[in-house]
Protein backbone atom coordinates (compact mmCIF):
# COMPACT_ATOMS: atom_id res chain seq x y z
CA UNK A 1 0.00 0.00 0.00
CA UNK A 2 2.96 2.31 0.24
CA UNK A 3 2.08 2.94 3.87
CA UNK A 4 3.97 3.13 7.10
CA UNK A 5 2.73 2.16 10.51
CA UNK A 6 3.51 3.29 14.00
CA UNK A 7 2.13 2.19 17.34
CA UNK A 8 -1.26 3.75 16.67
CA UNK A 9 -1.04 5.21 13.19
CA UNK A 10 -1.18 4.03 9.58
CA UNK A 11 -0.60 6.50 6.75
CA UNK A 12 0.02 6.48 3.01
CA UNK A 13 3.32 8.21 2.36
CA UNK A 14 3.63 7.78 -1.41
CA UNK A 15 0.39 8.05 -3.38
CA UNK A 16 2.12 6.81 -6.53
CA UNK A 17 2.47 3.37 -4.95
CA UNK A 18 -1.25 2.76 -4.44
CA UNK A 19 -4.03 2.07 -6.93
CA UNK A 20 -6.82 4.41 -5.82
CA UNK A 21 -8.88 4.10 -9.01
CA UNK A 22 -11.79 2.53 -7.12
CA UNK A 23 -11.39 4.60 -3.95
CA UNK A 24 -14.04 7.19 -4.70
CA UNK A 25 -15.12 7.95 -1.11
CA UNK A 26 -13.28 10.27 1.26
CA UNK A 27 -13.93 10.57 4.98
CA UNK A 28 -12.54 13.89 6.18
CA UNK A 29 -12.30 14.39 9.93
CA UNK A 30 -10.84 17.46 11.62
CA UNK A 31 -8.24 16.81 14.32
CA UNK A 32 -9.25 17.77 17.88
CA UNK A 33 -11.50 20.35 16.26
CA UNK A 34 -12.58 22.60 19.13
CA UNK A 35 -9.11 22.53 20.66
CA UNK A 36 -7.53 23.26 17.27
CA UNK A 37 -9.74 26.32 16.77
CA UNK A 38 -8.63 27.62 20.15
CA UNK A 39 -4.94 26.97 19.38
CA UNK A 40 -5.30 28.88 16.14
CA UNK A 41 -6.04 32.07 18.03
CA UNK A 42 -3.92 31.24 21.07
CA UNK A 43 -0.66 29.96 19.55
CA UNK A 44 1.12 30.25 22.91
CA UNK A 45 -0.75 27.08 23.92
CA UNK A 46 0.51 24.98 21.00
CA UNK A 47 2.30 21.89 22.27
CA UNK A 48 0.78 22.14 25.74
CA UNK A 49 -1.80 19.85 27.39
CA UNK A 50 -5.06 21.78 26.95
CA UNK A 51 -8.74 20.95 26.94
CA UNK A 52 -11.88 22.83 25.95
CA UNK A 53 -14.43 22.59 28.73
CA UNK A 54 -16.78 24.64 30.83
CA UNK A 55 -15.68 24.99 34.44
CA UNK A 56 -19.17 25.95 35.57
CA UNK A 57 -21.13 23.21 37.27
CA UNK A 58 -20.49 19.61 36.33
CA UNK A 59 -18.84 20.28 32.99
CA UNK A 60 -17.37 17.72 30.62
CA UNK A 61 -14.39 17.84 28.28
CA UNK A 62 -15.52 18.84 24.80
CA UNK A 63 -12.13 18.51 23.11
CA UNK A 64 -8.54 17.92 24.14
CA UNK A 65 -5.20 18.41 22.44
CA UNK A 66 -3.16 15.33 21.69
CA UNK A 67 -0.71 16.41 24.41
CA UNK A 68 -3.60 16.25 26.88
CA UNK A 69 -4.69 12.88 25.53
CA UNK A 70 -1.24 11.55 26.33
CA UNK A 71 -2.21 12.05 29.98
CA UNK A 72 -5.41 10.02 29.52
CA UNK A 73 -7.78 12.95 29.04
CA UNK A 74 -10.60 12.25 26.62
CA UNK A 75 -13.67 14.00 25.25
CA UNK A 76 -16.86 13.69 27.36
CA UNK A 77 -14.81 13.00 30.48
CA UNK A 78 -15.99 14.96 33.54
CA UNK A 79 -13.82 18.03 34.11
CA UNK A 80 -13.26 16.97 37.70
CA UNK A 81 -11.88 13.64 36.53
CA UNK A 82 -9.60 15.29 33.98
CA UNK A 83 -8.24 17.66 36.61
CA UNK A 84 -7.56 14.83 39.01
CA UNK A 85 -5.68 12.93 36.31
CA UNK A 86 -3.55 15.94 35.35
CA UNK A 87 -3.89 18.97 37.66
CA UNK A 88 -1.70 21.13 35.38
CA UNK A 89 -4.10 20.83 32.46
CA UNK A 90 -4.93 24.15 30.78
CA UNK A 91 -8.67 24.75 30.47
CA UNK A 92 -10.19 26.98 27.80
CA UNK A 93 -13.87 27.91 27.98
CA UNK A 94 -15.79 26.88 24.82
CA UNK A 95 -16.70 29.40 22.14
CA UNK A 96 -19.40 27.74 20.08
CA UNK A 97 -19.80 30.68 17.74
CA UNK A 98 -16.14 30.34 16.71
CA UNK A 99 -16.58 26.60 16.17
CA UNK A 100 -19.71 27.14 14.06
CA UNK A 101 -17.94 29.71 11.91
CA UNK A 102 -14.96 27.39 11.40
CA UNK A 103 -17.30 24.51 10.58
CA UNK A 104 -19.09 26.61 7.97
CA UNK A 105 -15.78 27.41 6.27
CA UNK A 106 -14.77 23.75 6.32
CA UNK A 107 -18.02 22.61 4.74
CA UNK A 108 -17.71 25.39 2.17
CA UNK A 109 -14.30 24.06 1.15
CA UNK A 110 -15.65 20.52 0.99
CA UNK A 111 -18.43 21.67 -1.34
CA UNK A 112 -15.91 23.18 -3.75
CA UNK A 113 -14.31 19.76 -4.16
CA UNK A 114 -17.50 17.86 -5.00
CA UNK A 115 -21.25 18.49 -4.82
CA UNK A 116 -21.69 15.13 -3.08
CA UNK A 117 -20.92 15.99 0.54
CA UNK A 118 -22.60 14.19 3.45
CA UNK A 119 -21.90 16.08 6.67
CA UNK A 120 -21.87 13.84 9.72
CA UNK A 121 -21.19 16.53 12.32
CA UNK A 122 -19.64 19.98 12.58
CA UNK A 123 -16.18 18.61 11.85
CA UNK A 124 -16.47 15.55 9.62
CA UNK A 125 -18.04 14.52 6.35
CA UNK A 126 -18.05 11.96 3.57
CA UNK A 127 -17.20 13.18 0.07
CA UNK A 128 -17.84 11.26 -3.15
CA UNK A 129 -15.17 12.22 -5.69
CA UNK A 130 -15.96 9.52 -8.23
CA UNK A 131 -16.75 11.98 -11.01
CA UNK A 132 -13.89 14.38 -10.33
CA UNK A 133 -10.87 12.54 -11.76
CA UNK A 134 -10.64 14.49 -15.03
CA UNK A 135 -11.15 17.80 -13.25
CA UNK A 136 -9.20 17.37 -10.01
CA UNK A 137 -7.11 14.21 -10.37
CA UNK A 138 -7.11 10.89 -8.54
CA UNK A 139 -8.95 10.43 -5.21
CA UNK A 140 -5.67 10.33 -3.32
CA UNK A 141 -4.46 13.52 -4.97
CA UNK A 142 -7.78 15.22 -4.24
CA UNK A 143 -7.49 14.25 -0.57
CA UNK A 144 -3.92 15.55 -0.37
CA UNK A 145 -4.92 18.87 -1.95
CA UNK A 146 -7.90 19.15 0.37
CA UNK A 147 -5.74 18.66 3.46
CA UNK A 148 -3.26 21.22 2.18
CA UNK A 149 -5.99 23.74 1.46
CA UNK A 150 -7.59 23.40 4.90
CA UNK A 151 -4.20 23.87 6.50
CA UNK A 152 -3.24 26.93 4.46
CA UNK A 153 -6.63 28.67 4.45
CA UNK A 154 -7.91 27.80 7.92
CA UNK A 155 -4.81 26.96 9.91
CA UNK A 156 -6.33 23.61 10.94
CA UNK A 157 -5.37 19.99 10.32
CA UNK A 158 -7.59 17.36 8.80
CA UNK A 159 -7.18 13.59 8.57
CA UNK A 160 -8.65 11.82 5.53
CA UNK A 161 -9.39 8.19 4.81
CA UNK A 162 -9.80 7.21 1.14
CA UNK A 163 -11.49 3.95 0.16
CA UNK A 164 -14.18 2.34 -1.98
CA UNK A 165 -16.75 2.22 0.85
CA UNK A 166 -17.92 4.51 3.60
CA UNK A 167 -16.93 2.06 6.31
CA UNK A 168 -13.37 1.64 5.12
CA UNK A 169 -12.93 5.38 4.47
CA UNK A 170 -14.02 6.22 8.01
CA UNK A 171 -11.87 3.43 9.40
CA UNK A 172 -8.95 4.80 7.39
CA UNK A 173 -9.27 8.28 8.84
CA UNK A 174 -9.29 6.80 12.31
CA UNK A 175 -6.12 4.81 11.65
CA UNK A 176 -4.32 7.82 10.15
CA UNK A 177 -4.99 10.30 12.97
CA UNK A 178 -3.76 12.83 13.66
CA UNK A 179 -2.99 14.89 10.56
CA UNK A 180 -2.67 11.95 8.21
CA UNK A 181 -3.88 10.48 4.92
CA UNK A 182 -4.58 6.81 4.34
CA UNK A 183 -5.67 5.24 1.05
CA UNK A 184 -7.08 1.71 1.31
CA UNK A 185 -7.54 0.10 -2.13
CA UNK A 186 -9.95 -2.86 -2.34
CA UNK A 187 -7.00 -5.27 -2.69
CA UNK A 188 -5.67 -4.13 0.69
CA UNK A 189 -8.94 -4.03 2.64
CA UNK A 190 -8.62 -7.40 4.36
CA UNK A 191 -4.94 -7.02 5.23
CA UNK A 192 -5.78 -3.74 6.98
CA UNK A 193 -9.10 -4.75 8.48
CA UNK A 194 -8.70 -8.31 9.74
CA UNK A 195 -5.87 -7.75 12.27
CA UNK A 196 -7.84 -4.98 14.01
CA UNK A 197 -9.76 -5.53 17.24
CA UNK A 198 -13.48 -6.29 17.06
CA UNK A 199 -14.26 -2.82 18.44
CA UNK A 200 -13.12 -1.39 15.09
CA UNK A 201 -16.42 -2.48 13.53
CA UNK A 202 -19.31 -0.03 13.48
CA UNK A 203 -21.89 -0.99 16.08
CA UNK A 204 -19.48 -2.84 18.37
CA UNK A 205 -19.34 -0.97 21.64
CA UNK A 206 -17.51 -1.94 24.84
CA UNK A 207 -20.20 -4.38 26.01
CA UNK A 208 -20.53 -6.15 22.66
CA UNK A 209 -16.74 -6.28 22.31
CA UNK A 210 -16.48 -7.88 25.74
CA UNK A 211 -19.13 -10.44 24.83
CA UNK A 212 -17.34 -11.30 21.59
CA UNK A 213 -14.00 -11.68 23.34
CA UNK A 214 -15.52 -14.05 25.88
CA UNK A 215 -16.24 -16.50 23.06
CA UNK A 216 -12.80 -16.09 21.55
CA UNK A 217 -13.52 -13.44 18.93
CA UNK A 218 -10.79 -10.84 19.38
CA UNK A 219 -10.10 -9.55 15.88
CA UNK A 220 -12.21 -8.60 12.89
CA UNK A 221 -10.67 -11.57 11.11
CA UNK A 222 -12.06 -13.88 13.80
CA UNK A 223 -15.58 -12.58 13.09
CA UNK A 224 -15.08 -12.92 9.33
CA UNK A 225 -14.15 -16.59 9.67
CA UNK A 226 -17.03 -17.43 12.03
CA UNK A 227 -20.17 -18.86 10.44
CA UNK A 228 -23.21 -16.62 10.62
CA UNK A 229 -25.27 -19.09 12.64
CA UNK A 230 -22.78 -18.94 15.51
CA UNK A 231 -22.67 -15.16 15.32
CA UNK A 232 -26.48 -14.95 15.41
CA UNK A 233 -26.49 -16.66 18.81
CA UNK A 234 -24.35 -13.83 20.17
CA UNK A 235 -25.64 -10.62 18.53
CA UNK A 236 -28.93 -11.62 16.91
CA UNK A 237 -29.91 -11.99 13.26
CA UNK A 238 -29.67 -8.33 12.21
CA UNK A 239 -26.46 -7.77 14.16
CA UNK A 240 -24.83 -10.89 12.77
CA UNK A 241 -25.61 -9.93 9.17
CA UNK A 242 -24.23 -6.43 9.67
CA UNK A 243 -21.04 -7.52 11.44
CA UNK A 244 -20.35 -10.29 8.94
CA UNK A 245 -20.59 -7.89 6.00
CA UNK A 246 -18.43 -5.25 7.67
CA UNK A 247 -15.87 -7.88 8.68
CA UNK A 248 -15.33 -8.50 4.97
CA UNK A 249 -15.18 -4.78 4.25
CA UNK A 250 -18.54 -4.72 2.49
CA UNK A 251 -20.70 -1.62 2.83
CA UNK A 252 -23.23 -0.77 0.08
CA UNK A 253 -24.16 2.69 1.35
CA UNK A 254 -23.50 5.63 -0.93
CA UNK A 255 -22.65 9.21 -0.06
CA UNK A 256 -25.89 11.17 -0.04
CA UNK A 257 -26.46 14.88 0.17
CA UNK A 258 -28.77 15.95 2.94
CA UNK A 259 -31.10 18.61 1.53
CA UNK A 260 -32.49 21.17 3.97
CA UNK A 261 -35.61 19.86 5.69
CA UNK A 262 -38.78 21.95 5.55
CA UNK A 263 -40.37 20.35 8.60
CA UNK A 264 -39.82 17.65 11.18
CA UNK A 265 -42.00 15.99 13.79
CA UNK A 266 -41.98 13.52 16.66
CA UNK A 267 -44.98 11.62 18.06
CA UNK A 268 -45.63 9.35 21.01
CA UNK A 269 -48.43 6.78 20.99
CA UNK A 270 -49.35 5.52 24.44
CA UNK A 271 -50.39 1.91 24.96
CA UNK A 272 -52.80 3.05 27.69
CA UNK A 273 -54.73 6.30 27.31
CA UNK A 274 -53.84 9.06 29.79
CA UNK A 275 -55.08 12.49 30.88
CA UNK A 276 -52.53 13.42 33.55
CA UNK A 277 -51.40 16.92 32.56
CA UNK A 278 -48.06 16.73 34.39
CA UNK A 279 -47.10 13.57 32.54
CA UNK A 280 -48.25 15.01 29.23
CA UNK A 281 -46.22 18.18 29.81
CA UNK A 282 -43.16 16.01 30.48
CA UNK A 283 -43.82 14.06 27.30
CA UNK A 284 -44.00 17.30 25.34
CA UNK A 285 -40.63 18.19 26.89
CA UNK A 286 -39.08 14.92 25.74
CA UNK A 287 -40.38 15.37 22.21
CA UNK A 288 -39.30 19.03 22.16
CA UNK A 289 -35.81 18.13 23.35
CA UNK A 290 -35.51 15.47 20.64
CA UNK A 291 -36.62 17.84 17.90
CA UNK A 292 -34.42 20.68 19.15
CA UNK A 293 -31.35 18.44 18.89
CA UNK A 294 -32.40 17.38 15.40
CA UNK A 295 -33.03 20.89 14.09
CA UNK A 296 -29.73 22.16 15.53
CA UNK A 297 -27.93 19.29 13.81
CA UNK A 298 -29.30 20.48 10.46
CA UNK A 299 -28.23 24.08 11.13
CA UNK A 300 -31.83 25.31 11.03
CA UNK A 301 -34.43 26.99 13.23
CA UNK A 302 -38.20 26.71 13.33
CA UNK A 303 -40.58 29.60 12.80
CA UNK A 304 -43.77 27.65 13.56
CA UNK A 305 -44.50 25.10 16.30
CA UNK A 306 -47.45 22.73 16.02
CA UNK A 307 -48.92 20.11 18.34
CA UNK A 308 -51.10 17.15 17.50
CA UNK A 309 -53.25 15.19 19.95
CA UNK A 310 -55.36 12.11 19.33
CA UNK A 311 -58.13 11.29 21.77
CA UNK A 312 -59.22 7.82 22.85
CA UNK A 313 -62.05 7.94 20.28
CA UNK A 314 -59.37 8.52 17.56
CA UNK A 315 -60.41 12.13 17.01
CA UNK A 316 -57.26 14.08 16.05
CA UNK A 317 -56.75 17.81 16.58
CA UNK A 318 -53.79 19.95 15.43
CA UNK A 319 -52.91 23.48 16.48
CA UNK A 320 -49.97 25.69 15.50
CA UNK A 321 -48.27 28.88 16.64
CA UNK A 322 -45.94 31.16 14.67
CA UNK A 323 -43.12 32.62 16.77
CA UNK A 324 -41.81 36.15 16.69
CA UNK A 325 -38.38 34.76 15.80
CA UNK A 326 -37.25 31.27 14.68
CA UNK A 327 -35.80 29.05 17.41
CA UNK A 328 -33.76 25.90 17.90
CA UNK A 329 -34.05 25.81 21.69
CA UNK A 330 -35.95 22.98 23.38
CA UNK A 331 -37.30 25.31 26.08
CA UNK A 332 -38.89 27.59 23.45
CA UNK A 333 -40.37 24.66 21.54
CA UNK A 334 -41.66 23.11 24.76
CA UNK A 335 -43.20 26.39 25.98
CA UNK A 336 -45.06 26.83 22.69
CA UNK A 337 -46.21 23.20 22.69
CA UNK A 338 -47.60 23.42 26.24
CA UNK A 339 -49.32 26.73 25.45
CA UNK A 340 -51.01 25.18 22.42
CA UNK A 341 -51.98 22.09 24.40
CA UNK A 342 -53.53 24.12 27.21
CA UNK A 343 -55.54 26.14 24.70
CA UNK A 344 -57.09 22.93 23.40
CA UNK A 345 -58.93 22.53 26.69
CA UNK A 346 -58.95 18.73 26.64
CA UNK A 347 -60.61 18.60 30.05
CA UNK A 348 -61.06 15.06 31.33
CA UNK A 349 -60.78 13.44 27.90
CA UNK A 350 -58.04 10.82 27.67
CA UNK A 351 -55.34 10.89 25.01
CA UNK A 352 -53.71 8.08 23.06
CA UNK A 353 -51.15 10.18 21.14
CA UNK A 354 -49.35 13.51 21.36
CA UNK A 355 -46.93 15.02 18.87
CA UNK A 356 -44.85 18.09 18.20
CA UNK A 357 -43.99 19.43 14.77
CA UNK A 358 -41.50 22.08 13.64
CA UNK A 359 -42.49 23.97 10.49
CA UNK A 360 -41.17 26.84 8.36
CA UNK A 361 -37.57 25.81 8.97
CA UNK A 362 -34.95 28.36 7.98
CA UNK A 363 -31.16 28.28 8.01
CA UNK A 364 -29.80 29.46 11.36
CA UNK A 365 -27.33 31.67 9.50
CA UNK A 366 -30.23 33.57 7.95
CA UNK A 367 -31.87 34.38 11.27
CA UNK A 368 -31.40 37.93 12.49
CA UNK A 369 -32.74 39.01 15.85
CA UNK A 370 -32.99 42.37 17.52
CA UNK A 371 -31.10 42.58 20.80
CA UNK A 372 -33.49 42.72 23.70
CA UNK A 373 -33.58 42.36 27.46
CA UNK A 374 -32.97 38.74 28.38
CA UNK A 375 -30.94 37.87 25.27
CA UNK A 376 -28.00 36.88 27.44
CA UNK A 377 -30.21 34.25 29.09
CA UNK A 378 -31.17 32.81 25.69
CA UNK A 379 -27.51 32.77 24.70
CA UNK A 380 -26.74 30.82 27.86
CA UNK A 381 -29.47 28.29 27.11
CA UNK A 382 -28.23 27.87 23.56
CA UNK A 383 -24.68 27.28 24.77
CA UNK A 384 -25.90 24.74 27.33
CA UNK A 385 -27.92 22.87 24.71
CA UNK A 386 -25.00 22.92 22.25
CA UNK A 387 -22.77 21.39 24.92
CA UNK A 388 -25.42 18.72 25.47
CA UNK A 389 -25.45 18.08 21.70
CA UNK A 390 -21.71 17.36 21.77
CA UNK A 391 -22.10 14.85 24.60
CA UNK A 392 -25.11 13.26 22.91
CA UNK A 393 -23.20 12.92 19.62
CA UNK A 394 -20.50 10.93 21.39
CA UNK A 395 -22.52 8.86 23.88
CA UNK A 396 -26.04 8.64 22.53
CA UNK A 397 -29.39 10.34 23.16
CA UNK A 398 -29.65 9.15 26.76
CA UNK A 399 -26.37 10.66 27.91
CA UNK A 400 -27.82 14.11 28.65
CA UNK A 401 -31.47 14.97 29.21
CA UNK A 402 -33.61 17.50 31.08
CA UNK A 403 -33.67 16.76 34.81
CA UNK A 404 -37.46 16.38 34.87
CA UNK A 405 -37.16 13.46 32.46
CA UNK A 406 -35.01 11.50 34.92
CA UNK A 407 -37.99 10.75 37.16
CA UNK A 408 -39.98 7.49 36.72
CA UNK A 409 -42.42 7.78 33.87
CA UNK A 410 -46.10 7.07 33.66
CA UNK A 411 -46.43 3.38 32.66
CA UNK A 412 -47.79 4.29 29.23
CA UNK A 413 -44.83 6.54 28.42
CA UNK A 414 -41.33 5.93 27.14
CA UNK A 415 -39.50 3.50 29.39
CA UNK A 416 -42.66 2.03 30.90
CA UNK A 417 -43.79 -1.54 30.23
CA UNK A 418 -46.74 -0.43 28.08
CA UNK A 419 -44.89 1.87 25.71
CA UNK A 420 -46.00 1.42 22.11
CA UNK A 421 -44.37 3.56 19.43
CA UNK A 422 -42.24 6.67 19.21
CA UNK A 423 -41.78 8.07 15.72
CA UNK A 424 -39.66 10.83 14.26
CA UNK A 425 -40.48 12.13 10.82
CA UNK A 426 -38.73 14.64 8.57
CA UNK A 427 -39.85 16.08 5.28
CA UNK A 428 -37.93 18.07 2.70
Amino acid sequence: MGASTGKRRLVTEDLSLVDDSECTILHADMDAFFAAVELRRRPELVGLPMMVASTAGRGVVLSATYEARAHGIRSAMPVATARSMFPQIIIVEPDHRAYSEASARIMEIFSTVTPLVEALSVDEAFLDVGGMRRIAGSPGAIAAKLRSRISSELGLTCTIGVAATKFMAKLGSGLAKPDGLLVIPPASVLSVLHPLGVESLWGVGPKTAQTLRKIGLRTVGDIAQLDKASLVSVVGVAGAEKLHELAWGRDPRSVSERPPESSMSADETFSSDINDRDELVREFLRLSDKLARRVRATGQRAKTIAVRVRFSDFTTVTRSLTLAAPTDLSRDIHAAAVLLFDKLGTGHRTLRLVGVRLEQLVAATEVTQQLAFGDEKSAGWRQAEQVADEVTARFGAGAVRPASLMRPHYPGLRGGPNRRITSVDTQS
